[in-house]
Order: structure tokens, then C-alpha cells, then sequence
């Protein structure tokens, strides 16, 4: 594998969960959770979104992590926690926020959650769920950027061998939990949290105020016994 397209390929679908919500009590397995990164790849090609260009993104959500997916699927850059003027393609943020941000001529506003009230807003639940599931064609190297974030830019290689090193750092194993304790707007997180539990089957983790994991990703205290400083990552 030497991009993160390889992450969505379809012989990865399975039964077994690969993403928990614990705020929420969502849980997707890697079927749902594939044939929705796939669904949320075409949705933002309809918007306009192609390899090169960037997609803002808000929250610690499960469509924040489908909005990532997607973006990676058609050689897109995501940045996380973006500020609110932004030259991004696309935005996908709570739709309480959405309105708040600023883009460019053509720009698409991308909110999840609630209904939009405005008419010039997509509905992120909606119009992803009537996409096509099927991976989008698209062209992209492992030099091409996949997230913006402190002012650098971030490769699908460096993206995946940090990823391996945070996986052989704390011996993450497939099955494992792994709770995003820290910011997406930190490549580490990305890294740690996201990547590398798609590499090994683990379970990405959105922590509630109860939950104790395998693993966290975590700068400071953290229930779990392993922990993975995203400082450290990239």
C-alpha cells in the first residue's frame, strides 16, 4: 500500500468494527465504513473536489473522519480545524458553525448534524447517503499532499510510515481500541488515531467521559496504559 486510497479498497470491507462513537453510540464496521468514505468521496467530487485541492474540516465526528476519507480518496488535502476564512474547495462543520465560515467563489458549505436552513447549504447526511457507493477513479502518487496542518503539508508516504511507526511504537494489534484524546487539527492524531488503527484493524475510538481503551492518543494523562504522543509523530 502506498497511498491512503489502498485503506478503502474493497477487499477490506468486513463485519468486524473498525470505528466507535462513544459520544454518540455509533458504531460502523469496515463495510459501512468503507461504502460511506467511497459515498463521501463522490458527494465532494460532485462538489467540485479534485486532487490538489483542499478540504476544510470541523469536529471529531464520524463525518469528520468520512469528510478525511473521502478527501484522500480523490487526491484531496484535508485540514482540520481550519480557520474561518479559508480558500478550502469545501467545508464540512457542524451545521450550528457552518454558516460562520467564508469561502471562495464556488466554494461548497457542507454541514452535518441538523438540517441546514439555508437553501445555499448542502446537508451532509442527505446528499451522502443518495451518492454511489463505489470508489471514485482518481489519480494519486504517494508525494501527492493529503493534510495541511502548522503551516506544512503532509504525504500519503509520510502519512503511512509515521502511521507504522506509531503502530510498532505501542504494538497496536487489529481488534485493539484506540481513543482520540487529543485535537484532528494534530497531524499526529491523524497519524496515530486514524491511519494507523486502519492499517492494523484496530478501533478507532471517539471517546466519551467513561470510556478507557487499548490505547490513547494522548500529550498528557489518559486513562489507558499505552499512549501515543502526537507530538512525536510528525
Amino acid at each position: 500500500m502506498d497511498t491512503l486510497r489502498g485503506l478503502l479498497a474493497r477487499n477490506r470491507r468486513g463485519e468486524a468494527i473498525v470505528l466507535h462513537d462513544a459520544t454518540s453510540d455509533r458504531e460502523y464496521d469496515a463495510r459501512r465504513l468503507l461504502t460511506n468514505a467511497w459515498k463521501t468521496g463522490n458527494f465532494l467530487h460532485h462538489c467540485g473536489v479534485r486532487g490538489g485541492h483542499t478540504v476544510a474540516v470541523v469536529g471529531k465526528t464520524p463525518e469528520a473522519l468520512l469528510g478525511f476519507l473521502g478527501a484522500a480518496s480523490l487526491g484531496a488535502i484535508t485540514r482540520f480545524g481550519p480557520a474561518t476564512a479559508t480558500d478550502a474547495r469545501a467545508v464540512i462543520a457542524p451545521t450550528g458553525s457552518i454558516e460562520e465560515f467564508d469561502l471562495p467563489p464556488g466554494g461548497t458549505a457542507i454541514a452535518y448534524g441538523e438540517p441546514p436552513e439555508s437553501a445555499h447549504v448542502e446537508h451532509f447526511e442527505r446528499d451522502v447517503w443518495s451518492e454511489n457507493p463505489t470508489l471514485a477513479p482518481a489519480p494519486v502518487d504517494p508525494t501527492d499532499p493529503i493534510l495541511a496542518a502548522d503551516g506544512a503539508e503532509f504525504t500519503h508516504s509520510e502519512m503511512l510510515s509515521a502511521a507504522q511507526d506509531a503502530i510498532e511504537s505501542v504494538s497496536m494489534r487489529e481488534g485493539e481500541t484506540i481513543a482520540l484524546r487529543t485535537s484532528l487539527s494534530r497531524p499526529g492524531t491523524v497519524v496515530a488515531g486514524v491511519v494507523a488503527p486502519l492499517l492494523v484493524n484496530g478501533i478507532i475510538t471517539l471517546p466519551d467521559s467513561d470510556t478507557v481503551a487499548d490505547i490513547a492518543i494522548a500529550s498528557g494523562d489518559a486513562p489507558e496504559a499505552r499512549l501515543v504522543d502526537p507530538a512525536a509523530m510528525l
